[in-house]
């Protein structure tokens, strides 16, 4: 399977900017702007919902490569179907707060059982932040071992800033920092950092060992288009501040 030109580049040179509108995001007009944003703002790629209809408007207003994502296999085959471009297992942020849990076992069986559905398309799968920085490595060893193609890690919700400003925007990114920085070291495979991270912090992820970072809340809760459009142009500013070897310049 290939992997589209613009995240190959993207990829290799670690800036890759992936812009996410959601996992349980069905708004299409949520959608829209969010992906409005992404185009305009000079992102990589887009993470949307895994749904035909919110893929279709995608392909209408962005040339971008468009991930969806899911955490039930079968939602992957009918977006693929319409258009997406690659898929995510996750993001998991959103099911914390509803008390619910992914373990290492269930994201490795999710894995396999997209694997069986879907063998030729680019496949990202995260990796749960409440397993212990040991059990996330691990994990992720036998995510790529199942096909995974790209590991996204994450941990912006299980970190709760003491400080305000630039401090509290590091404390924040901690966790998923952590995370990229043992999980990109070892595995073969690019490595996208996100959950809690922003302009700040986007450089430091790549100089961690990430090939590049997804953001989702720092741009869809702006309340305007031109200021998640400057939003993603400050991140695409921010990760072009780390030279590829990810030495910041």
């Amino acid at each position: 399977m290939t992997m589209h030109p613009t995240l190959q580049r993207a990829f290799a040179n670690r800036r890759a900017l992936k812009v996410i509108s959601g996992l349980n995001n069905f708004d299409a007009r949520s959608v829209a702007a969010t992906l409005k944003a992404a185009h305009h703002g000079g992102a990589t790629f887009v993470d949307i919902a895994a749904d035909p209809a919110l893929v279709q408007m995608a392909k209408s207003l962005t040339n971008l490569p468009i991930c969806v994502s899911a955490v039930e296999p079968e939602q992957f085959v009918q977006a693929v179907t319409a258009g997406a471009d690659l898929i995510e297992i996750g993001n998991f942020d959103s099911f914390y707060t509803q008390g619910r849990r992914f373990e290492a076992e269930e994201v490795l069986a999710l894995t396999h059982q997209t694997r069986t559905l879907l063998k030729d398309i680019i496949l990202s799968v995260t990796v749960p932040h409440i397993l212990t920085l040991d059990q996330q490595v691990e994990l992720a060893e036998e995510l790529v071992k199942a096909g995974a193609d790209i590991i996204q890690t994450e941990g912006g919700t299980s970190s709760n800033p003491t400080h305000p400003g630039t401090l509290g925007l590091i404390e924040k990114a901690a966790p998923t920092l952590a995370a990229a920085y043992e999980i990109s070291r070892a595995v073969s495979v690019p490595v996208l950092c996100a959950s809690g991270i922003s302009n700040v912090t986007a450089p430091l992820a790549v100089a961690a060992g990430a090939a590049g970072v997804g953001v989702g809340s720092a741009i869809n809760q702006l309340n305007s288009e031109v200021a998640m459009i400057a939003a993603v142009r400050g991140l695409v500013e921010a990760l072009g501040t780390v030279s590829t070897s990810g030495v910041l310049l």
